[in-house]
Protein backbone atom coordinates (compact mmCIF):
# COMPACT_ATOMS: atom_id res chain seq x y z
CA UNK A 1 0.00 0.00 0.00
CA UNK A 2 2.64 2.16 1.03
CA UNK A 3 4.31 1.17 -2.27
CA UNK A 4 1.59 2.55 -4.19
CA UNK A 5 1.11 5.64 -2.57
CA UNK A 6 4.50 6.77 -3.29
CA UNK A 7 4.32 5.85 -7.02
CA UNK A 8 1.33 7.73 -7.19
CA UNK A 9 3.25 10.34 -5.63
CA UNK A 10 5.90 10.42 -7.48
CA UNK A 11 3.61 9.84 -11.01
CA UNK A 12 1.60 13.04 -9.97
CA UNK A 13 5.23 14.80 -9.49
CA UNK A 14 6.18 14.18 -13.02
CA UNK A 15 3.36 15.52 -14.33
CA UNK A 16 3.66 18.58 -12.34
CA UNK A 17 6.76 19.37 -13.83
CA UNK A 18 6.21 18.00 -17.55
CA UNK A 19 2.99 20.28 -16.86
CA UNK A 20 5.09 23.48 -15.59
CA UNK A 21 7.83 22.69 -18.16
CA UNK A 22 5.04 22.71 -20.93
CA UNK A 23 3.78 25.76 -19.26
CA UNK A 24 6.70 27.56 -19.11
CA UNK A 25 7.87 27.00 -22.88
CA UNK A 26 4.85 27.83 -24.08
CA UNK A 27 5.10 31.71 -22.36
CA UNK A 28 8.42 31.95 -23.71
CA UNK A 29 6.99 31.77 -27.53
CA UNK A 30 5.20 34.06 -29.59
CA UNK A 31 1.48 34.20 -30.16
CA UNK A 32 -0.28 33.64 -33.29
CA UNK A 33 -2.09 37.32 -33.77
CA UNK A 34 -0.06 40.30 -33.94
CA UNK A 35 -2.01 43.27 -33.53
CA UNK A 36 -0.63 46.60 -33.04
CA UNK A 37 -0.26 48.22 -29.24
CA UNK A 38 1.06 51.10 -28.15
CA UNK A 39 2.94 50.59 -24.81
CA UNK A 40 3.70 52.71 -22.55
CA UNK A 41 6.50 51.84 -19.81
CA UNK A 42 6.66 54.89 -16.84
CA UNK A 43 9.16 56.39 -15.36
CA UNK A 44 10.51 54.33 -12.41
CA UNK A 45 9.04 50.93 -13.66
CA UNK A 46 10.89 47.97 -12.22
CA UNK A 47 11.34 44.76 -14.50
CA UNK A 48 8.76 43.13 -13.15
CA UNK A 49 6.54 46.13 -13.36
CA UNK A 50 7.26 45.54 -17.30
CA UNK A 51 6.78 41.26 -17.65
CA UNK A 52 3.44 42.39 -16.07
CA UNK A 53 2.08 44.89 -18.00
CA UNK A 54 3.17 43.16 -21.12
CA UNK A 55 1.20 40.29 -20.21
CA UNK A 56 -1.65 42.16 -19.48
CA UNK A 57 -1.40 44.21 -22.87
CA UNK A 58 -1.32 40.84 -24.64
CA UNK A 59 1.94 41.58 -25.78
CA UNK A 60 3.70 38.10 -23.90
CA UNK A 61 1.69 35.43 -22.68
CA UNK A 62 2.79 35.32 -19.35
CA UNK A 63 3.05 38.15 -16.17
CA UNK A 64 2.93 36.73 -12.98
CA UNK A 65 5.71 34.20 -10.98
CA UNK A 66 6.97 33.19 -14.64
CA UNK A 67 6.88 36.69 -16.10
CA UNK A 68 9.48 37.49 -13.62
CA UNK A 69 11.40 34.47 -14.01
CA UNK A 70 11.74 35.10 -17.58
CA UNK A 71 13.19 38.83 -17.01
CA UNK A 72 15.27 38.08 -14.64
CA UNK A 73 16.90 35.43 -16.82
CA UNK A 74 16.96 38.35 -19.83
CA UNK A 75 18.87 40.61 -17.72
CA UNK A 76 17.63 43.04 -19.31
CA UNK A 77 15.71 45.01 -16.81
CA UNK A 78 17.84 48.17 -16.14
CA UNK A 79 18.14 48.63 -19.88
CA UNK A 80 14.19 49.22 -20.43
CA UNK A 81 13.39 52.94 -21.18
CA UNK A 82 10.70 54.56 -19.97
CA UNK A 83 8.56 55.70 -22.55
CA UNK A 84 5.87 55.09 -25.29
CA UNK A 85 6.83 52.14 -27.69
CA UNK A 86 5.10 50.30 -30.79
CA UNK A 87 4.74 46.57 -29.91
CA UNK A 88 1.93 44.34 -31.33
CA UNK A 89 0.32 40.78 -29.70
CA UNK A 90 1.60 37.66 -30.11
CA UNK A 91 5.61 39.14 -29.16
CA UNK A 92 8.14 36.75 -27.01
CA UNK A 93 9.78 39.18 -24.37
CA UNK A 94 12.99 39.05 -26.08
CA UNK A 95 11.41 40.40 -28.89
CA UNK A 96 9.85 42.92 -26.84
CA UNK A 97 12.64 43.54 -24.84
CA UNK A 98 14.15 44.29 -28.21
CA UNK A 99 12.49 47.35 -28.53
CA UNK A 100 12.26 48.31 -25.28
CA UNK A 101 16.00 48.80 -24.73
CA UNK A 102 16.99 50.36 -28.19
CA UNK A 103 19.00 52.98 -28.12
CA UNK A 104 16.72 55.43 -30.13
CA UNK A 105 18.94 57.14 -33.45
CA UNK A 106 20.76 60.22 -32.78
CA UNK A 107 18.30 63.44 -33.51
CA UNK A 108 20.37 65.98 -36.13
CA UNK A 109 20.39 68.91 -33.75
CA UNK A 110 21.76 72.69 -34.52
CA UNK A 111 23.01 74.72 -31.55
CA UNK A 112 23.27 78.97 -31.22
CA UNK A 113 24.54 80.38 -28.47
CA UNK A 114 22.60 84.61 -28.08
CA UNK A 115 25.11 86.44 -26.19
CA UNK A 116 23.41 89.34 -23.40
CA UNK A 117 23.41 92.24 -24.79
CA UNK A 118 22.74 91.18 -28.64
CA UNK A 119 20.23 93.11 -30.92
CA UNK A 120 18.19 91.92 -33.31
CA UNK A 121 20.13 92.32 -36.27
CA UNK A 122 23.17 90.53 -34.40
CA UNK A 123 21.26 87.89 -33.14
CA UNK A 124 19.68 87.14 -36.74
CA UNK A 125 23.56 87.51 -37.78
CA UNK A 126 23.97 84.40 -34.89
CA UNK A 127 21.04 82.29 -36.76
CA UNK A 128 21.94 82.44 -40.05
CA UNK A 129 25.08 81.31 -39.33
CA UNK A 130 24.70 78.68 -36.59
CA UNK A 131 21.18 77.62 -37.62
CA UNK A 132 21.46 77.68 -41.27
CA UNK A 133 18.12 80.00 -41.40
CA UNK A 134 17.96 83.04 -44.18
CA UNK A 135 19.30 86.09 -41.39
CA UNK A 136 17.06 88.07 -43.87
CA UNK A 137 13.96 86.31 -43.18
CA UNK A 138 14.79 85.90 -39.06
CA UNK A 139 15.05 89.60 -39.04
CA UNK A 140 11.86 90.64 -40.56
CA UNK A 141 10.03 88.16 -38.33
CA UNK A 142 11.12 89.69 -35.41
CA UNK A 143 10.82 93.49 -36.91
CA UNK A 144 7.73 93.07 -38.44
CA UNK A 145 5.06 93.77 -35.19
CA UNK A 146 3.49 90.24 -35.54
CA UNK A 147 5.58 88.19 -32.28
CA UNK A 148 3.76 89.00 -29.11
CA UNK A 149 4.33 88.14 -26.03
CA UNK A 150 1.61 89.93 -23.48
CA UNK A 151 2.03 91.66 -20.89
CA UNK A 152 6.02 91.69 -21.92
CA UNK A 153 5.77 92.34 -25.61
CA UNK A 154 2.65 94.21 -26.11
CA UNK A 155 0.22 92.89 -29.01
CA UNK A 156 1.26 95.75 -31.88
CA UNK A 157 5.08 96.50 -30.94
CA UNK A 158 6.69 96.83 -33.36
CA UNK A 159 9.58 95.39 -32.87
CA UNK A 160 10.80 91.97 -30.95
CA UNK A 161 14.05 93.84 -29.46
CA UNK A 162 14.87 92.75 -25.86
CA UNK A 163 12.27 89.79 -25.64
CA UNK A 164 14.52 87.33 -27.50
CA UNK A 165 16.12 85.64 -24.34
CA UNK A 166 20.09 85.73 -24.41
CA UNK A 167 20.90 81.99 -23.81
CA UNK A 168 22.37 78.72 -25.33
CA UNK A 169 19.67 76.85 -27.58
CA UNK A 170 19.82 73.95 -28.69
CA UNK A 171 17.23 72.47 -32.07
CA UNK A 172 16.10 69.90 -33.60
CA UNK A 173 17.53 70.45 -37.46
CA UNK A 174 14.37 69.11 -39.07
CA UNK A 175 11.33 71.46 -40.20
CA UNK A 176 13.50 74.32 -38.08
CA UNK A 177 12.09 77.75 -39.12
CA UNK A 178 12.88 81.32 -38.05
CA UNK A 179 9.12 81.55 -36.42
CA UNK A 180 10.09 78.26 -34.12
CA UNK A 181 13.22 79.94 -33.36
CA UNK A 182 11.99 83.10 -32.77
CA UNK A 183 9.11 81.85 -30.59
CA UNK A 184 11.22 79.49 -28.32
CA UNK A 185 13.29 82.66 -27.63
CA UNK A 186 9.90 84.27 -26.28
CA UNK A 187 9.24 81.55 -24.10
CA UNK A 188 12.34 81.65 -22.71
CA UNK A 189 12.31 85.24 -21.96
CA UNK A 190 8.55 84.38 -20.42
CA UNK A 191 10.35 82.13 -18.23
CA UNK A 192 12.69 83.60 -16.94
CA UNK A 193 10.60 86.90 -16.43
CA UNK A 194 8.24 84.62 -14.50
CA UNK A 195 11.00 83.31 -12.54
CA UNK A 196 11.75 87.41 -11.70
CA UNK A 197 8.37 88.10 -11.21
CA UNK A 198 8.29 90.71 -13.61
CA UNK A 199 5.16 92.25 -13.76
CA UNK A 200 4.96 92.39 -10.01
CA UNK A 201 8.04 93.98 -9.94
CA UNK A 202 7.26 96.63 -12.84
CA UNK A 203 4.12 97.33 -11.27
CA UNK A 204 5.57 98.05 -7.52
CA UNK A 205 7.94 100.42 -9.44
CA UNK A 206 5.37 101.88 -11.43
CA UNK A 207 6.10 101.16 -14.43
CA UNK A 208 5.05 98.41 -17.24
CA UNK A 209 6.77 95.19 -17.92
CA UNK A 210 7.75 96.63 -21.43
CA UNK A 211 9.20 99.75 -19.98
CA UNK A 212 11.23 97.82 -16.65
CA UNK A 213 12.77 95.47 -20.20
CA UNK A 214 13.25 98.60 -21.88
CA UNK A 215 15.57 99.91 -18.76
CA UNK A 216 17.10 96.64 -18.06
CA UNK A 217 18.33 96.44 -21.77
CA UNK A 218 20.24 99.93 -21.44
CA UNK A 219 21.93 98.71 -18.08
CA UNK A 220 23.01 95.63 -20.12
CA UNK A 221 24.92 97.66 -22.85
CA UNK A 222 26.42 99.90 -19.82
CA UNK A 223 27.44 97.56 -17.07
CA UNK A 224 30.89 96.61 -17.63
CA UNK A 225 31.00 94.56 -14.11
CA UNK A 226 28.52 93.20 -12.26
CA UNK A 227 28.63 95.41 -9.51
CA UNK A 228 27.40 98.59 -11.26
CA UNK A 229 24.00 96.68 -12.51
CA UNK A 230 22.33 98.26 -9.85
CA UNK A 231 23.39 101.58 -9.51
CA UNK A 232 23.18 102.23 -13.44
CA UNK A 233 19.52 100.83 -12.73
CA UNK A 234 18.96 103.07 -10.00
CA UNK A 235 20.98 106.24 -12.11
CA UNK A 236 18.16 105.89 -14.40
CA UNK A 237 15.20 105.96 -12.29
CA UNK A 238 16.72 108.67 -10.52
CA UNK A 239 16.92 110.69 -13.34
CA UNK A 240 13.27 109.80 -14.77
CA UNK A 241 11.70 110.92 -11.55
CA UNK A 242 14.23 113.94 -11.49
CA UNK A 243 12.63 114.90 -15.02
CA UNK A 244 16.25 115.17 -16.39
CA UNK A 245 17.29 113.75 -19.85
CA UNK A 246 18.76 110.09 -19.40
CA UNK A 247 21.96 111.21 -21.68
CA UNK A 248 22.66 107.20 -21.96
CA UNK A 249 25.11 107.48 -25.49
CA UNK A 250 24.15 103.14 -26.33
CA UNK A 251 20.37 104.12 -26.74
CA UNK A 252 22.02 107.04 -29.82
CA UNK A 253 24.94 103.98 -30.87
CA UNK A 254 21.17 101.86 -31.00
CA UNK A 255 19.95 104.32 -33.93
CA UNK A 256 23.16 105.83 -34.67
CA UNK A 257 23.24 107.68 -38.13
CA UNK A 258 27.03 106.81 -38.67
CA UNK A 259 27.13 103.15 -37.34
CA UNK A 260 31.14 102.97 -36.38
CA UNK A 261 31.18 102.66 -32.94
CA UNK A 262 32.20 106.06 -31.62
CA UNK A 263 29.82 109.15 -31.55
CA UNK A 264 30.84 112.37 -33.06
CA UNK A 265 29.56 115.92 -31.94
CA UNK A 266 27.28 116.09 -34.74
CA UNK A 267 25.83 112.55 -33.46
CA UNK A 268 25.06 113.97 -30.24
CA UNK A 269 22.45 116.13 -31.61
CA UNK A 270 20.88 114.12 -34.28
CA UNK A 271 17.29 114.63 -33.76
CA UNK A 272 16.44 110.42 -32.92
CA UNK A 273 13.84 109.10 -30.65
CA UNK A 274 17.03 106.94 -29.27
CA UNK A 275 19.30 110.69 -28.41
CA UNK A 276 18.37 110.13 -25.06
CA UNK A 277 20.38 114.01 -24.81
CA UNK A 278 17.83 115.80 -25.91
CA UNK A 279 14.62 113.78 -25.61
CA UNK A 280 13.51 112.90 -21.93
CA UNK A 281 11.91 109.69 -20.82
CA UNK A 282 12.44 106.16 -22.31
CA UNK A 283 13.76 105.24 -25.63
CA UNK A 284 11.16 103.90 -27.22
CA UNK A 285 12.37 100.19 -27.42
CA UNK A 286 15.03 98.00 -25.70
CA UNK A 287 18.24 98.30 -27.15
CA UNK A 288 19.20 95.13 -26.56
CA UNK A 289 18.69 91.45 -25.66
CA UNK A 290 18.89 91.99 -21.67
CA UNK A 291 20.09 88.97 -18.95
CA UNK A 292 18.53 87.58 -15.93
CA UNK A 293 21.49 89.72 -14.14
CA UNK A 294 20.14 93.16 -15.72
CA UNK A 295 16.26 92.56 -15.42
CA UNK A 296 16.46 91.67 -12.40
CA UNK A 297 18.79 95.01 -11.53
CA UNK A 298 16.26 97.20 -13.27
CA UNK A 299 13.61 95.32 -10.91
CA UNK A 300 15.90 95.94 -7.70
CA UNK A 301 17.77 99.19 -8.45
CA UNK A 302 19.86 100.16 -5.64
CA UNK A 303 18.92 102.28 -2.84
CA UNK A 304 21.35 105.25 -3.72
CA UNK A 305 20.71 108.69 -4.41
CA UNK A 306 23.20 108.84 -7.88
CA UNK A 307 22.21 110.75 -10.99
CA UNK A 308 25.71 110.38 -12.71
CA UNK A 309 27.99 108.08 -13.57
CA UNK A 310 31.09 107.66 -15.80
CA UNK A 311 33.69 104.73 -17.18
CA UNK A 312 36.41 104.53 -14.87
CA UNK A 313 39.41 101.75 -15.46
CA UNK A 314 40.23 99.08 -17.51
CA UNK A 315 38.29 96.31 -16.12
CA UNK A 316 35.24 98.25 -17.45
CA UNK A 317 33.66 99.26 -13.20
CA UNK A 318 31.71 102.92 -13.21
CA UNK A 319 32.27 105.76 -10.59
CA UNK A 320 28.95 107.30 -9.45
CA UNK A 321 27.82 110.77 -8.09
CA UNK A 322 25.06 112.81 -7.03
CA UNK A 323 26.24 116.16 -8.04
CA UNK A 324 27.27 116.97 -11.74
CA UNK A 325 30.81 119.02 -10.48
CA UNK A 326 31.58 115.66 -8.58
CA UNK A 327 31.19 114.15 -12.00
CA UNK A 328 32.99 116.45 -13.89
CA UNK A 329 36.11 115.41 -11.71
CA UNK A 330 35.40 111.79 -12.30
CA UNK A 331 35.24 112.46 -15.71
CA UNK A 332 38.67 114.36 -15.32
CA UNK A 333 39.97 111.13 -13.19
CA UNK A 334 39.08 108.65 -15.61
CA UNK A 335 38.93 109.69 -18.95
CA UNK A 336 42.08 112.45 -18.36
Amino acid sequence: MAVAVLLLIFILLAAGVVAAARHYAWCTAAGQTHDPVHFEVPKGATGDDVADRLAASDVTRCGGIVGNVLMARSGRASEIRAGTFDLTTGMTLDAALDVLTAVPAAVPTLETTIPEGYRLTQIAERVGTDLHLPAARFLDLAQSGDLTLPPYLPKGTSTAEGLLFPKTYEFVEADLTPQLVADRMLEQFATEAQGLDLVAGAKALGYTPYQVVVIASMVEREAGVQADRDKIAAVIYNRLNAGMTLGIDATLLYDDPTPDGQLSASDLKVDSPYNTRINGGLPPTPIASPGAASLAAALHPADVPFLYYVLCGADGHHVFSVGYDEFLANVDRCLG
